[in-house]
């Protein structure tokens, strides 16, 4: 059996919208079909996001569904081009779950990323080292050629930190992380080295929860949140044994309490920095 196609955020995104215009419309599935001149299997694929939906259907559907705000429209139309559009990181969907297709993209337009990691450093501040090392461990049975795509991966998603319009990246990051050898002790006071570096870029913030913090808000582990503008929600992210999972606001208001909570037992940015490179400097000894 054919593995079912994987729907993207965007494209859910702008399916569930269609399908609350219409209920609030009080009109049925095949209401909709109808006036598009379609069949019902279709009008539902488009708000399923199974099939993203044209911009004459769209258009047409805003008419039917008495949708006359001018901001409204272009919301909805951007994000419609948005599903259509394509990115560097679909070179990689063959090789990398659906649900990190989203994630990469969610990088790519996010006006901010906060981030807590417990067990390793953030994929976006690895060298090439850390990162072979992170994913070999990982993925432990995938053939070498397999992991220099995923590290090739990881290394590019890091471009957008150095675009010209960046987002602003905050990170806390568990003492433990700092403290694990992952690939060794000289690759890890490298990059703990490439840590501190990246700590003084002005979109780049960097904190440590230290072990003398002691119990903390998030024991379950690692998290991102990802905050973009409209027409876009606010997304939590975490990964699970069985895969990740997005969550959209109001719910991912919870992961930003969490953050807040982790933020008031952290060092400063500054004494973080301080913190970095006294562990670097002791591993070279």
């Amino acid at each position: 059996m054919a593995a079912p196609k994987w729907v993207t955020l965007r494209a859910q995104w702008l399916g569930q919208q269609l399908r609350e215009l219409r209920e609030a419309n009080g009109l049925l599935l095949r209401d909709a079909a109808e006036y598009l001149q379609r069949d019902p299997s279709t009008a539902g694929r488009f708000e399923s996001g199974e099939y993203p939906i044209r911009r004459p259907d769209l258009l047409a559907l805003l008419d039917l569904y008495g949708v006359a705000d001018g901001r409204r429209r272009e919301d909805l139309m951007k994000l419609s081009q948005e599903v259509w559009q394509k990115g560097w990181w679909d070179g990689y969907a063959g090789e990398v779950a659906g649900a990190f297709v989203d994630y990469v993209w969610l990088e790519s337009r996010a006006r901010e990323i906060r981030a807590f990691d417990n067990t390793l450093l953030p994929g976006l501040l690895h060298i090439s080292e850390y990162a072979r090392a992170a994913i070999t461990a990982a993925e432990y049975k995938a053939k070498s050629e397999r992991i220099d795509r995923w590290v090739e991966l990881r290394i590019a998603r890091q471009r957008v930190l150095g675009s010209d319009d960046p987002p602003r990246f905050s990170a806390i990051i568990d003492e433990a992380v700092l403290r694990r050898e992952v690939g060794g002790r000289e690759c890890l006071a490298a990059q703990l080295r490439h840590l501190v570096d990246h700590a003084n870029r002005p979109n780049v913030e960097i904190r440590v929860l230290p072990f003398s913090a002691g119990a903390h808000a998030s024991p379950t582990g690692a998290f991102r949140i990802f905050t973009m503008a409209k027409p876009f929600p606010e997304v939590g992210y975490a990964e699970t044994p069985k895969g990740a999972i997005y969550v959209e606001s109001p719910d991912a208001e919870r992961f930003a309490r969490t953050y807040d909570e982790l933020r008031e037992s952290a060092f400063a940015p500054e004494e973080s920095t301080d913190f970095i490179s006294a562990i670097a400097e002791k591993l070279l000894r």
